[in-house]
């Protein structure tokens, strides 16, 4: 192994290793954001994700596990990765600033009861806190994924699950693990019996 991989290796390993000591505040975060989720849903809620370039993926990434499957059969539940409509994202950053092409969107079609779920491993991008104070200004919950401890959008969070990384890389491994634990608790409380 060249020692470039076997130093991301390393580090993926590290991140890892980093939510052992915060086990059970992480576990406890991840099942309160899966029964966050689930009560908006419940209630004819939506979920709304946003998050800039690999963390506007990941917003995909969830959508799709929402509205289609994980594992398990059941209906379709409503969520949105407020990323995917190019032409939403291009006419709000060509004729406002791209500081608002979520903050629009949450305008548009966040409600009170829902859950936007943020993702940004810096904590701090302006286009992700702005939605974020205006999805919780219209009495939406905030579910945040972040990086770096102690930043503005963990205090706007009802919940949020830090990575505790200074790598962008290993922030988004860790998120995905924790996604992909929530997606598989929600889906187990709409699953077929």
């Amino acid at each position: 192994m060249d020692e470039t991989t076997a130093k991301t290796v390393y580090e993926t390993i590290d991140a890892h290793e980093h939510l052992l000591p915060q086990l059970r505040d992480s576990a406890e975060k991840i099942a309160g954001a899966a029964e966050m989720i689930i009560e908006s849903l419940e209630k004819g809620g939506m979920v709304y994700i946003c998050g800039n370039g690999g963390s506007a993926a990941d917003a995909q990434h969830i959508a799709g596990e929402f509205v289609g499957r994980f594992m398990r059969e059941r209906k379709a539940l409503p969520a949105v990765a407020l990323s995917t409509d190019t032409s939403i994202l291009t006419c709000l950053a060509n004729d406002y600033d791209f500081d608002k092409v979520f903050e629009r969107q949450v305008e548009a079609f966040v409600k009170e009861g829902d859950v936007l779920w943020a993702f940004s491993t810096s904590g701090t991008s302006a286009n992700i806190i702005a939605a974020a104070e205006l999805a919780a200004d219209k009495g939406a919950r905030i579910l945040a994924f972040t990086g770096k401890l102690d930043t503005r959008l963990e205090h706007l969070a009802d919940i949020c699950l830090c990575a505790g990384s200074e790598s962008t890389a290993r922030s988004q491994e860790i998120h995905q693990l924790a996604y992909h634990i929530i997606c598989d608790l929600v889906e187990m409380n709409f699953a077929d019996d």
